[in-house]
């Protein structure tokens, strides 16, 4: 075990070296806030690929229809994340500058600006909703409109207890203690995965059945998160007081960093929704392969979406201790781990497809096309996500979210648009040419984001200061 550790070690220690005395956060630092949280993102995508094949027995219109709906409820999912990722960036640089008043200042507003917003979107969609679906969707046939709609329906009533729980996670991990959120994710998990079977298998209630032990299960972590993190005994925690009490210039701090991530990641799931209408134009079929196809690329995914936060919890506290060295050093290193990781994982998965497929009560064409999708998927996110997803993440955590916000608009909103319509509709290749749009995303996303890591512009940037 020990040799090993050594071995991976070295493989994963860049060229780049700084003194040891600012190498503030050890390899079992790292070790210890990865682990869990591979654990937990995992566990959310073995949930996934539980629903996708629970819902599958109620028919392919129904999950259809409720892979067509994730689309639209994953934007405000990803807005609330994207919120409380601008406040861990804030916080973990208070956290590096040893400046714990700021960051359980910090810490309050980020509940405050969550909860807002939240609020916000649940009574935008709950009078709109269907017609949001109406106008992305017109083409579908009505069965998947129906799931379409009792899905969404259900789960906008989630949004504030998933901004909470968001908030309430960012803080934790904020601090590296991922073991925390882990095991609050195992147990809202717990609750989701039983609540469906018996939604899907008892009841006979089939998106319904999905949607509502989705948001019971939300409430019950938000619920959890909500208390752990008013602990006062705690490095960071949430002064309840303090968050109903408006303070402008840590909202903008918060803001700053938060605008742009929330466009960025917006536009991108709109991006998907856009291309899920393209899609809901090849027939049942590759749409249900698109569904399930998607579920298993977020399974392989898992490494990546793990990485994402230690990158800006390691970039955030070295700029906030004003050592960027450190943070370029944690960087590097991060980076190989990320590949290694990634690439093992990938592997890992398209080993298992073969074992996965029979649970789902599908077509054999439809089968075909999962198997064709996920492996473009895997071969590329093994060798480049990293260095669009995780890298773009500790760009974000030095304050460079202006570039990271204009790279993914151009790569994934313009690029992958484009390029799923070429491949997809004008070239006839379908579900196929999205999969293969998509890898051209990351490819184009990598390039930007790695020239403009090694010219070191990012180290300039200011948050706190």
């Amino acid at each position: 075990m020990n040799s090993a550790a050594e071995w991976l070690s070295k493989i994963i220690e860049p060229k780049m070296q700084i003194d040891d005395s600012r190498k503030i956060l050890s390899n079992r630092f790292l070790r210890d806030m990865i682990v869990p949280l591979f654990i937990e993102q995992l566990l959310v995508m073995v949930v996934g690929l539980a629903d996708t094949m629970m819902v599958s027995h109620a028919g392919e219109a129904t999950v259809s229809g409720v892979s067509l709906d994730t689309m639209v409820y994953t934007i405000f999912l990803y807005i609330f994340t994207a919120l409380a990722t601008g406040g861990a960036v804030v916080v973990s640089q208070y956290i590096g500058s040893k400046d714990r008043k700021m960051a359980v200042g910090a810490s309050s507003i980020m509940v405050q600006i969550s909860l807002i917003i939240s609020f916000l979107c649940l009574a935008l969609m709950l009078p709109f909703g269907n017609s949001l679906l109406r106008l992305l969707y017109p083409n579908v046939e009505p069965a998947v409109m129906d799931a379409c709609r009792v899905y969404l329906r259900i789960v906008t009533w989630s949004f504030p207890a998933n901004a909470l729980y968001n908030v309430g996670a960012a803080l934790y991990r904020s601090t590296g203690r991922t073991a925390v959120t882990m095991k609050v994710s195992l147990a809202m998990n717990l609750i989701n995965i039983v609540g469906n079977a018996i939604g899907v298998f008892v009841l006979h209630a089939g998106a319904a059945g999905v949607a509502w032990p989705t948001t019971i299960s939300w409430y019950f972590a938000a619920a959890c998160m909500a208390f752990l993190c008013s602990k006062r005994d705690e490095e960071v925690y949430i002064d309840w007081k303090e968050a109903v009490k408006p303070d402008p210039a840590m909202s903008m701090r918060i803001l700053k960093i938060a605008v742009p991530n929330s466009i960025e990641n917006g536009l991108f799931q709109l991006s998907k929704v856009i291309l899920g209408s393209l899609v809901a134009t090849f027939g049942t079929s590759q749409i249900a392969a698109n569904g399930i196809g998607q579920t298993i690329w977020s399974l392989a995914a898992t490494i990546m979406v793990a990485m994402s936060p230690v990158f800006i919890t390691v970039v955030g506290q070295c700029m906030g201790a004003n050592d960027p060295e450190a943070a370029e050093y944690y960087t590097r290193k991060l980076l190989r781990l990320s590949v290694l990781l990634s690439c093992v994982w990938n592997i890992f998965i398209g080993l298992l497809l073969p074992l996965m497929l029979p649970l789902y009560d599908i077509s054999s064409q439809t089968k075909y096309y999962i198997i064709v999708i996920v492996i473009i998927h895997n071969i590329f996110c093994g060798l480049v996500s990293s260095f669009s997803g995780p890298l773009s993440g500790g760009l974000r955590a030095a304050g460079d979210v202006r570039f990271t916000m204009f790279a993914a608009i151009f790569s994934t909103v313009v690029c992958r648009v484009f390029f799923s319509f070429l491949f997809g509709k004008w070239l006839g290749m379908g579900v196929i040419g999205i999969a293969i749009a998509m890898v051209l995303d990351w490819c184009i996303r990598a390039a930007i984001q790695w020239v403009r890591f090694t010219k070191g512009t990012w180290k300039t940037m200011k948050v706190i200061g």
